[in-house]
């Protein structure tokens, strides 16, 4: 049985805290994304219980208005941006999503080996769910391909699987950056000189690592929103109390990596670190640099010989931004989205056309990588 819940009824929930316990984002992240995002989401938690009544799972949902069209090549952009014109909401729909609002999507079970369990669980209720709230789609947002075998109830019951832009894996089995630096190729190796030789060239820039970072969210914000709005792909937005609230109430994972030049901040990166991996969650640039200098380069150096020093086993990197990852030996790491229109007797026809859509059709890198038949 699902039950919808309240996050200020899961307050004291012993099934909320077990259900992300072996995640690096755990129900603390979860809580944090619903107090501190903008952009219209509303968040809500199924709480699955057996039929004895014993609470086996906790699974955050949320509903929000999504543009199926975002991320699409310019031409197919500039149709639709025209039809929006007389039909604002076209190609737009009332979306039940399952899964994290900013991140990849977990299952929430309390015990590993109930992860089955309760894709069945919610494979059962979610359609009836999503009606019930005028919802048109229902999506799993982001699952890694490690879930497939857990989530196959989905895909053999009227769910449409598609590839999400995946993130990047490097394993950092180096002693150091010069150990991984020489496993790159020639080519590659050369461009990387040169870049690190203009930024030398400049003014010195100086890292810092900061588990805190409230001092110095009102200079990092602006850069974060300089990177953000040049993406061509925008889901959620980031805020102030965001960067706030993980330094203070996830402080033993949070990690910020501040870079200033002559005293002014030039870049960040945020990151989380767990288990032996380091999360690239985010960066931020000054662009009246960043370019100049290369410093996207320049802070994916210092950022990995750190991991290395730290004795870290893999380094983790957000979707988008697939060439220079490509030429840096990085892995893909597939995440998958299930999709189903709440009408059965559209969804054959969505179920089709989605995967038209599907944001991976339309990035030729991406195919380029070695183990691009994972997606």
């Amino acid at each position: 049985m699902a039950q919808v819940v309240t996050s200020s009824e899961l307050r004291n929930c012993d099934a909320w805290q077990r259900a992300f316990q072996n995640k690096c984002k755990d129900h603390r992240y979860y809580e944090i994304v619903e107090e501190t995002l903008d952009g219209g989401f509303e968040h809500h938690y199924l709480a699955l219980e057996d039929d004895s009544g014993n609470a086996r799972a906790i699974q955050p949902v949320f509903f929000v208005r999504q543009n199926l069209v975002e991320g699409m090549p310019g031409k197919i952009s500039s149709l639709v941006d025209r039809v929006r014109k007389m039909f604002p909401r076209f190609l737009t729909m009332r979306v039940l999503m399952v899964g994290c609002a900013a991140g990849t999507g977990d299952l929430g079970a309390c015990d590993a080996k109930d992860q089955q369990w309760l894709a069945n669980a919610l494979r059962a209720s979610l359609a009836t769910y999503a009606r019930q709230h005028k919802a048109s789609l229902v999506v799993l947002k982001d699952f890694p391909a490690t879930y497939r075998s857990d989530l196959e109830t989905f895909p053999v019951n009227g769910y449409a699987r598609i590839p999400s832009m995946p993130m990047t894996r490097l394993s950092l089995h180096y002693g150091n950056w010069d150990e991984y630096f020489r496993t790159l190729s020639k080519a590659t190796r050369k461009d990387l000189r040169r870049k690190f030789r203009k930024a030398e060239r400049a003014p010195k820039i100086e890292m810092e690592v900061v588990s805190d970072i409230t001092p110095f969210v009102d200079e990092l914000y602006p850069l974060y929103l300089a990177v953000h709005e040049r993406s061509p792909l925008k889901f959620e937005t980031l805020t102030k109390d965001y960067f706030r609230a993980i330094a203070k109430r996830m402080p033993e994972r949070a990690c910020f990596f501040v870079w200033r030049q002559s005293g002014k901040m030039v870049a960040f990166s945020f990151c989380l670190v767990c288990d032996g991996k380091i999360y690239d969650e985010c960066i931020g640039l000054d662009y009246s640099v960043a370019l100049d200098l290369h410093l996207y380069f320049y802070t994916l150096r210092d950022i990995i010989s750190w991991a290395l020093q730290q004795g870290l086993k893999y380094y983790y990197s957000n979707p988008l931004n697939y060439e220079p990852k490509l030429h840096l030996d990085c892995e893909l790491v597939p995440l998958d989205l299930y999709v189903m229109h709440t009408n059965p007797l559209l969804n054959p026809i969505f179920g089709r056309l989605i995967k038209y859509l599907g944001p991976t059709r339309h990035d030729p890198v991406l195919q380029r990588f070695p183990n691009a038949d994972q997606l």
